[in-house]
């Protein structure tokens, strides 16, 4: 199996889970409909400044994301406002 690379968010929850607690199967079912919503299933291809992206991989690195990542956030936040 593939080992994915975590972000520092996701590392500290990795390292933390015996600390969650179960969910109620409503509560269950919330929480699998937002994820749902929140797949990824389009490409968007775009043409940006060099600079611009320069900037933007940066910011990510220091998330500890990747700048795919990071961008498809900006853009759901954004779509969301």
């Amino acid at each position: 199996m593939r080992r994915m690379k975590l972000s520092k968010y996701e590392q500290w929850i990795e390292d933390h889970a015996e600390e969650f607690v179960p969910v109620s199967k409503e509560e269950y079912k919330v929480l699998a409909e937002a994820l749902a919503r929140r797949r990824k299933d389009t490409v968007l291809n775009i043409r940006v400044n060099s600079y611009d992206l320069k900037s933007i991989k940066e910011k990510a690195r220091k998330m500890g994301v990747k700048y795919q990542t990071f961008i498809s956030e900006y853009l759901h936040k954004l779509a969301e406002a």
